[in-house]
């Protein structure tokens, strides 16, 4: 068996160059905020011109409908609640500045998936898994990091005996506090396109977790962008992010990398209820932070020339978590020997007249923090029968009606058909037990889980 496999891994490393692999992953970002999926607002010429030489995917989904757990199922292809990062130290729904959770070091990363292949990693812009030594990404397979290891909004100001000035790192050291969030996409951008330089004669892995929109109610810009767009300060970090994205093909196209690099692009979580509103989740139903279609279901585009469909729309069910599985496939890597829920979908990324999905036999779940809220299989979305429903980051809750949807062909929500269609209804009641029994729900504990990484002690980072 270990000669088979030996043997494969050569002749994925005979045949194919590995390709370099890019995740620009935005901040509170709404599918109706792109040109390229609807949006009359924003300019985004550039990453409208990557769905035109690549795929967009609008069956596209984060595990959660915020940052900490959304970031946690990126990285180790697993739900949140199966690696422990579905609730903070304190029993919020993200990690907080001096916490003494994290992701736990014993996860295996995508990053380390990738390192054991022979990449060059690096995270540049927003980490938000665990602020303490153990848990940054120089601890969790990435060579190099620059950014914030939290939210632009976790300032001083808000805990001033608690919390340390915002710190902008390199490596594991703070090298500004409090960090110049005006200048941080674009001081994002220039770290990426010189880590593309340095790394352009070996395959590499840039994870780009963008620091914008943010967290705030006024969004950060620089100079170029501030006050020019058509959206307010909200806008003008979307045309500073799609500016970013510019910048870091045309470095593709400068070194002659972009025929073998694989870019991915979506968000974190959708765009957050505001007044006066700012992003668009449009034509999703929902906003940021819960588990809504607006919340959870994602703008994805993904380009790699030659391999990728140019201009195609791709409505299969797929997930954040699959993309380390996939990436391991592509670059001749094992996949963590513990379990994952993510699935390889290589077959749907190269065949973009394929909806079926691994998800649609499996069932793919929406938590808001350890409460089973809904389940989604094929065109079907249940929204669960619930006594007591948690509402976004609150804690009040409300009693909530069983709703089905056709979130494929309906995808506002606008006929719920539970009554016609009760032998979908029961089909996902049973995937919900299943996730129950493996996951966990409310007050109950899932035979799958594993505990998140702790410190005794957690110390403010300070430059």
């Amino acid at each position: 068996m270990k000669i088979l496999f030996f043997l494969l891994l050569f002749s994925v490393s005979a045949f194919a160059a590995k390709p370099n692999i890019i995740v620009i992953f935005v901040d509170n970002f709404g599918n109706g905020d792109l040109g390229c999926f609807g949006s009359k607002l924003h300019r985004t010429p550039n990453v409208d011109r990557l769905a035109a030489e690549g795929t967009k995917f609008t069956s596209f989904y984060v595990a959660s409908g915020v940052c900490t757990p959304s970031r946690a199922s990126l990285m180790t292809s697993c739900y949140p609640r199966r690696v422990g990062m579905h609730v903070s130290d304190t029993g919020g729904a993200v990690l907080q500045p001096v916490a003494r959770k994290g992701l736990n070091p014993s996860e295996v990363t995508m990053a380390e998936v990738l390192k054991s292949a022979g990449y060059a990693t690096m995270c540049i812009g927003k980490w938000h898994l665990g602020d303490q030594l153990a848990f940054l990404p120089t601890k969790q397979g990435f060579d190099d990091f620059f950014g914030l290891p939290y939210s632009d909004d976790m300032t001083k100001d808000k805990k001033p005996d608690v919390w340390p000035e915002l710190p902008l790192m390199r490596g594991e050291k703070v090298i500004e506090a409090p960090a110049d969030r005006d200048h941080l996409v674009k001081r994002c951008t220039e770290e990426a396109v010189r880590f593309i330089e340095k790394h352009a004669a070996e395959p590499f892995f840039l994870y780009l977790p963008h620091t914008m929109p943010g967290s705030t109610a006024h969004p950060f810009s620089s100079e170029n962008f501030r006050g020019k767009s058509a959206n307010g300060e909200y806008g003008d970090s979307v045309e500073e992010l799609d500016w970013s994205t510019g910048e870091i093909m045309a470095a593709l196209q400068r070194l002659k990398l972009a025929d073998n690099t694989l870019i991915v692009w979506t968000s974190d979580n959708g765009a957050v209820k505001r007044n006066p509103t700012q992003g668009s989740n449009a034509p999703y139903r929902g906003s940021g932070y819960d588990t809504s279609e607006g919340a959870m279901r994602m703008p994805c585009v993904m380009r790699w020339p030659g391999k990728i469909a140019a201009g195609a729309v791709n409505d299969a069910l797929c997930s954040t978590m699959d993309l380390l599985p996939t990436f391991a496939g592509l670059a001749g890597a094992s996949v963590p020997p513990h379990k994952i829920d993510g699935h390889d979908i290589a077959p749907i990324l190269f065949n973009a007249g394929s909806t079926a999905s691994p998800w649609d036999d499996d069932g793919f779940f929406f938590y808001r923090m350890d409460q089973l809220q809904a389940v989604r299989a094929g065109d079907w979305k249940l929204y669960l029968p619930l006594d007591g429903k948690f509402k976004t980051l609150s804690s009040k809750q409300v009693p909530s009606p069983m709703e089905l949807f056709d979130v494929r062909h309906d995808v506002s929500e606008e006929r719920e058909v539970s009554a016609q269609h009760p032998e979908v209804v029961q089909r996902l009641m049973r995937l919900a037990d299943k996730a129950r029994a493996d996951l966990g729900d409310s007050k109950r504990a899932g035979s799958g889980q594993r505990e998140a990484g702790m410190v005794e002690n957690a110390v403010p980072l300070l430059p």
